[in-house]
């Protein structure tokens, strides 16, 4: 756990995403991860990679936490502030984890 309560490898998502460093926000994930942002999807590490380069770090995203909760075991409800280039705004993110990974993460 992160210093707050929040799990690893989610404090890891923030932090790699506020960082800029691309190659460690995409190790986050595990090889068969799935990423759901609003109904758009994404496949793998490779489409993780896709959707960093044009939604997150390539428009230099910034994440705050403003509250995570569990759900079901192993599941995580976070609210991100996100601001950049990109998409500003304040939602929740629902992840899954596996193997200290990001499994899942569905963005609506």
């Amino acid at each position: 756990m992160a210093q707050d309560g929040l799990p690893e490898p989610i404090q890891r998502f923030i932090d790699t995403t506020n960082e800029g460093d691309s190659a460690a926000f995409v190790d986050t994930f595990t090889d068969d991860a799935y990423l759901n942002d609003w109904g758009r999807e994404f496949h793998g590490r490779a489409g993780v990679r896709s959707w960093d380069s044009t939604d997150n770090i390539g428009v230099k995203s910034h994440f705050e936490l403003v509250d995570a909760h569990e759900g079901s075991p192993g599941t995580w409800i976070v609210t991100l502030t996100v601001t950049g280039d990109g998409f500003n705004g304040t939602g929740p993110m629902e992840f899954q984890l596996r193997d200290g990974r990001i499994a899942s993460l569905r963005i609506s």
